[in-house]
């Protein structure tokens, strides 16, 4: 799988972990600019070895379909390229339950279509503002700094820990349209491997 950061790891990793699959190779983690260049090298793998791609839209106006005929027009059948709306924090946000759990607030807080907000990010570290957990404030809420970086300190750490412990995908998914595609689009994958590959 190739991926953006840590937390988009996480994510194809438990992604994968639902469908029954385990992850093999893992590139990237330096950032979108950095997975679209090797994308054109990923599609020509993906002739012959199943690759999972994860990449946030973010403030581009084009919708995924677009996005992908724009960045890989001849996508191979083994490349399983998914454009997340607006950032996989939205797909995490789609758990209200297991969100407002890991945070201690209400989920009447919680956005009901997350695909929608415009920064899904800035959404995660409002929400935990809210929190009446110290440490997780202090880890996820930045500093009030003009210059300071728009998340907390672990903010990562923390996002992960929600992936890894809280996070149920299926509760997501029914708010979250792309990441039930995603899922439905890796369990033919999937299926196709096991016919192929017996």
């Amino acid at each position: 799988m190739a991926v953006e950061g840590i937390v988009d790891e996480a994510v194809a990793k438990r992604l994968l972990a639902t469908v029954g699959v385990s992850p093999g190779l893992i590139i990237g983690k330096r950032g979108k600019d950095y997975l679209l260049k090797k994308l054109h090298g990923l599609n020509s793998s993906a002739r012959s070895f199943p690759w999972l791609v994860l990449v946030d839209q973010d403030r581009d106006p084009d919708c995924p379909p677009a996005l992908i005929a724009k960045w890989c027009p001849n996508p191979n059948p083994w490349l399983c390229l998914r454009v997340v709306v607006r950032a996989v924090e939205a797909w995490l946000i789609a758990d209200a339950d297991g969100l407002a759990d890991y945070l201690g607030i209400s989920t009447a807080r919680i956005p009901f279509q997350p695909e929608l907000l415009s920064h899904p990010k800035t959404d995660i570290v409002h929400l935990a503002r809210l929190s009446p957990k110290k440490e997780i404030r202090t880890d996820m809420i930045p500093a009030p700094h003009p210059d300071s970086p728009k998340v907390g300190p672990a903010y990562s750490s923390r996002v992960i820990e929600f992936v890894l412990n809280y996070w149920d995908i299926d509760n997501a998914s029914k708010r979250a349209p792309g990441l039930a595609r995603t899922l439905r689009k890796l369990r033919v994958l999937k299926n196709k491997l096991a016919h192929d590959h017996p």
